[in-house]
């Protein structure tokens, strides 16, 4: 199979997933890790290993949490699918799978608590955690100075910002994004890569070039598919996701970390919860849990030593 061919495929079973997320609601039942995996893309699977149902309840971390939630047991989560290692639909099509997921999961276990996850698109997350419809929501939501404004975050790694090419590209390492003056930049909608875009794109006049093109998609595959057709120059986008991508099809160049930001669950600003999955994070680590479940999905370099609320950014 040609590199275009075996891109296009990647790309076009990313859409098939991700198209699921418009059902709605998954069953939380559905969402355990040890469940049957096929091809995660043109090579290997995802992996299976379970690293959750050992996970015992800690009494002192579940005791952080508020009274009403203690007595109903349960919260419901939000999670944004689609973006591998974070979250991906395994090949019934309503299972979901990944980093974010047994994160999610581990914590629920050591607080004594039921999440009731609910898929909802990356862009609609952090704004629906204030009107209260979600307690919760996962989607590898970096912190970062302006969104700290608005949500609280608990943070259970650190990822960031980085950058991919196909192999033909003449792009090298970027340290500056003035190098990416006169290209088409694929991004995801909402995300951090987009705002940091849009923020710097004056800088190429500034230098005398010609802008970048930020081009947006709320769809992994399609942001794929664009880079395979030419409709874009360069991705930018999480690093564990970059790699991942790139390991899975051929014909495509991881180039480089750009901006290492922690990653986060993210609460409605002010939330009570906080303490409690601080706590519930930590517990992880001591356990090995932590450790195990970065291992499962090739992200070891992504630890942190300890969770925190609401750090600052990284600068």
């Amino acid at each position: 199979m040609s590199r275009y061919r075996h891109l296009a495929a990647f790309a076009l079973i990313t859409v098939a997933a991700l198209g699921l997320t418009a059902c709605g609601s998954g069953d939380p039942a559905d969402a355990g890790p040890a469940a049957q995996a096929e091809p995660a893309g043109a090579k290997g699977k995802i992996p299976t290993t379970d690293v959750v149902s050992a996970v015992r309840k800690d009494e002192a971390a579940a005791a952080l949490l508020p009274k009403d939630v203690r007595e109903s047991g349960t919260l419901t989560i939000a999670s944004s699918v689609g973006n591998p290692p974070g979250a991906i639909y395994l090949a019934d099509g309503r299972t979901v799978a990944g980093q974010d997921i047994d994160f999610a999961d581990a914590v629920a276990k050591v607080l004594g608590l039921k999440l009731k996850r609910q898929v909802a698109a990356f862009e609609v997350i952090l704004p629906a955690l204030d009107s209260g419809k979600y307690d919760l929501g996962t989607g590898n939501f970096g912190v970062t100075d302006e969104r700290r404004k608005t949500i609280d975050f608990v943070t259970y790694i650190n990822d960031g910002q980085g950058f991919a090419v196909r192999e033909d590209s003449k792009l090298g390492k970027v340290t500056d994004l003035t190098q990416l003056c006169g290209l088409k930049v694929a991004t995801g909608a909402g995300t951090t890569f987009e705002a940091t875009l849009e923020k710097n794109k004056g800088r190429c006049a500034e230098a005398g070039k010609k802008a970048y093109s930020v081009q947006t998609y709320s769809e992994q595959g399609a942001l794929w598919i664009s880079l395979q057709q030419g409709r874009s120059d360069v991705v930018m986008s999480t690093i564990n996701g970059l790699r991942y991508a790139v390991a899975q099809q051929p014909g495509l160049r991881f180039l480089n970390e750009f901006h290492r930001l922690d990653v986060g669950f993210a609460f409605k600003k002010g939330t009570p919860l906080a303490p409690a999955f601080q706590a519930a994070v930590n517990d992880l680590k001591k356990d090995g849990t932590y450790d195990r479940i970065l291992a499962k999905w090739g992200t070891g370099e992504s630890a942190i030593a300890s969770s925190q609320i609401s750090p600052p950014e990284h600068k």
